[in-house]
């Protein structure tokens, strides 16, 4: 007897999954309303994820405001609104770790095997898991945005541009996070997917414009600050805030930051989604 047949009962197949665009996305929602009510039943997993941001802006603003330059200033207040799309770029890209390490955790209990003997889009259970990230990630974003109110971040554009900023933010964080889904099908442990999701984020958000002036930097370094997808949406967060920032780049990406954040970030979603659909066609757990 095959699988197949031991799992559906004899003489039945398993059913195969429906075509259209409408099934997928319908089957991608039922996932990842399936993903929000068990963080809702886990809130310990939303909480710590509030408490690291916020823990980075308290102490980025106050240990080291004084003693970083922007520009030609070293006012802690200018330094508080610099700083701030750096940490609402690095708060929306660590979730990839947990997105990671979710995605692991379920092939390591065979839900993913259970799911791919459903009748469902190839891509709706990866699809579904990050968008329910992506929720979490979007309220992580409000209260980070709340407490960087209160220590005296400020935006100077209007609201249509401000929400430009954090709709590009959203969309970054959003392709980081099939990395994360290619990471967690790839390895063995959800220990594994967490280490591995970090190892990579921590070059990629400090070898960046993020915390730090990168004219301070070496040229050659300089050079990869600026042609970093993460930089290129701070610059673009930054530009649509009205928050100082560094504008006398030559690199293309800082010139047009806007620009830049989407092409990297629809470029990451369209190789790392390929990848990973591709991957758990063929994983096993």
């Amino acid at each position: 007897m095959t699988a197949e047949t031991s799992a559906f009962g004899a003489g039945h197949t398993a059913p195969q999954p429906r075509g259209g665009i409408a099934q997928s996305v319908g089957d991608s929602l039922v996932i990842a309303k399936r993903n929000l009510i068990r963080m809702s039943r886990i809130p310990e997993m939303i909480i710590f994820g509030v408490i690291q941001p916020v823990m980075f802006v308290v102490l980025f603003s106050y240990v080291f405001g004084g003693s970083m330059q922007v520009g030609n200033s070293t006012d802690p207040g200018v330094y508080r609104e610099f700083l701030m799309a750096g940490i609402f770029a690095q708060t929306v890209t660590f979730a990839t770790a947990g997105a990671g390490a979710g995605i692991a955790d379920d092939m390591h209990k065979g839900l993913i095997d259970r799911f791919r003997s459903l009748p469902m889009a190839r891509g709706a259970v990866l699809t579904g898991r990050t968008l329910a990230d992506l929720v979490q990630t979007a309220f992580t974003l409000l209260v980070l945005a709340v407490v960087a109110l209160l220590v005296g971040w400020r935006t100077h554009t209007n609201a249509g541009k401000v929400i430009g900023a954090f709709a590009l933010l959203l969309l970054l964080g959003y392709a980081f996070t099939w990395i994360g889904a290619l990471i967690g099908l790839s390895v063995r442990t959800p220990e594994a997917a967490t280490s591995g999701g970090l190892i990579w984020l921590f070059p990629v958000t400090f070898v960046s414009n993020a915390f730090v002036d990168t004219s301070q930097m070496t040229p050659w370094l300089r050079h990869v600050a600026d042609w970093n997808p993460f930089s290129a949406t701070v610059q673009a967060a930054r530009e649509l805030f009205g928050n100082p920032g560094v504008v006398d780049s030559p690199a293309w990406p800082m010139q047009h930051p806007v620009l830049a954040s989407v092409l990297w970030s629809l470029v990451i979603i369209v190789v790392f989604r390929t990848l990973s659909v591709r991957k758990y066609r063929s994983a096993t757990a």
